[in-house]
């Protein structure tokens, strides 16, 4: 089914299925162009796109029939990350700086992408409307001319000198502000890198997400949920905030639940008072004489609620002992959360720092005949890029040529000196290969010797 067509069963029979697939086809191209005005935070990425979609389900009874959704959401799109900007404009600075070490894996090295991608969602948006639907159509996700055609409401061929006129004012808006390129460059370049992969189950939570805001119009209500801690909150995050809550609710439940406790022991010890005088009675008239019925009664009906509220007593212990044994595990878990996450963070600075040395080891490698480094003091003479403290912990365990090895990607040339300790009581190295990646390998006893000698050819040479 067209576009047009799932817009027009969500519209007129609120189909979710419609919406879902309509999210499912789109979603791709919100996220990256999210994802690329977000400075690569996942996180916020993913709730501009939330925003978007939701907002997507409430406007669209006044959408035309016509419209090309594409276009319509890639400007949304626009909308929502400036507004989300421009109100987290202090936080955005430091998710900047987190975005520099969690790029995405995917994305190209390449030179003019490396220029192109900061500036390129501002540079289409510059664009008129029928050319900027007609790259986002073939170049981002990529429609044959064909389809192009049939969405624009023209012919192949027309869509074709469309995109190629599109392509080349986008060529010239971006070497207004400073890059340099070639349309035939851009028409390569943008489709290798301008999708980035969607987070696993994401497509299925915005489309019920949103569905369900639309139907109610609790669209803003979602989103301030969503913002409340903080922009980086996340979908995933919105787990941790509910166990918060949990929490202060059990932490309200348990002062509630010990003054009832307090309360039922006073009762007790009155009511045992009382038990004791009529029982002292009780005592005294058996030889005198016989008990009115209504002491009696009053006896019997002060035994019974002493029954009760001991009864009363032992739930409220017994319910007040499980309260605290889920606040003691619910701390756990969050110290255990967080102490993951520092681990998370600090394993990807180790990482990236070990990808950036093994990359120039090879870089010299290729520029000397083969022959690896055999101090990182070479590298940095010849790159003049890194200081000596950036090889702090790192030595060098190949240094003979690399015409030598026959699988690069299976041989170890760089390695942490000391192994260290996991939260979780493993142990863990960052190593850099021949080919130019790095990994981290993990071992529950400490032991990388096996692991090491799999992937050496030669004798570690001294710490740099």
């Amino acid at each position: 089914m067209t576009d047009q067509e799932l817009l027009r069963n969500f519209v007129r029979e609120r189909s979710e299925s419609a919406f879902a697939e309509l999210v499912g086809r789109h979603l791709p191209l919100v996220y990256s162009a999210a994802l690329r005005q977000m400075s690569g935070d996942v996180h916020a990425s993913r709730d501009v796109s939330q925003w978007v979609f939701s907002d997507f389900a409430r406007k669209a009874p006044s959408l035309s029939e016509n419209v090309v959704l594409a276009g319509w959401l890639h400007r949304a799109t626009i909308f929502a990350a400036r507004q989300m900007m421009r109100s987290e404009r202090r936080r955005q600075l430091r998710e900047q700086e987190a975005a520099s070490m969690n790029t995405t894996q995917s994305e190209s090295d390449d030179a003019d992408w490396r220029q192109i991608h900061p500036l390129l969602d501002e540079a289409l948006d510059h664009l008129d409307k029928t050319d900027r639907d007609a790259l986002l159509l073939r170049f981002f996700q990529q429609q044959s001319f064909a389809e192009v055609g049939a969405s624009l409401g023209g012919t192949e061929e027309a869509a074709r000198k469309r995109a190629a006129r599109a392509l080349e004012k986008l060529r010239f808006n971006l070497q207004r502000r400073g890059v340099t390129t070639t349309a035939a460059a851009l028409s390569t370049t943008i489709p290798a890198n301008a999708m980035q992969p969607v987070p696993a189950s994401l497509a299925g939570i915005i489309a019920h997400s949103s569905f369900a805001a639309a139907g109610t119009g609790t669209t803003f209500a979602l989103l301030k949920i969503m913002t409340a801690t903080s922009l980086r909150i996340g979908l995933g995050a919105l787990v941790t905030a509910g166990v918060a809550a949990t929490i202060v609710i059990q932490h309200q439940t348990q002062t509630r639940l010990r003054d009832e406790n307090e309360s039922l022991h006073w009762q007790i010890a009155q009511l045992q008072n009382n038990n004791d005088d009529l029982s002292s009675q009780l005592d005294e008239l058996k030889g005198s004489r016989k008990m009115s019925d209504d002491q009696f009664n009053d006896l019997m009906r002060l035994r019974s609620e002493v029954g009760i509220l001991r009864q009363r007593t032992n739930e409220q212990q017994q319910l007040q002992a499980s309260i605290e044994n889920s606040l003691a595990h619910q701390a756990a878990m969050q110290q255990s959360n967080s102490a993951a996450e520092r681990q998370r963070q600090f394993a990807i600075a180790k990482i990236n720092n070990s990808r950036g040395l093994v990359t120039e080891m090879v870089m010299y490698a290729s520029d000397h005949q083969g022959q690896f480094p055999t101090g990182f003091d070479q590298v940095w003479a010849y790159t003049n890029q890194f200081p000596s403290s950036t090889t702090n912990g790192f030595e060098i365990v190949y240094h003979g040529s690399g015409n030598q090895i026959t699988n690069l990607a299976n041989v170890i040339v760089m390695q942490e000196s000391q192994a260290w300790q996991t939260y979780d009581g493993k142990w863990a190295k960052v190593y850099g290969f021949a080919d130019g990646h790095s990994e981290l390998h993990v071992e529950a006893s400490g032991d990388f010797s096996d692991f090491e000698q799999r992937r050496s050819v030669s004798l570690p040479v001294g710490r740099q």
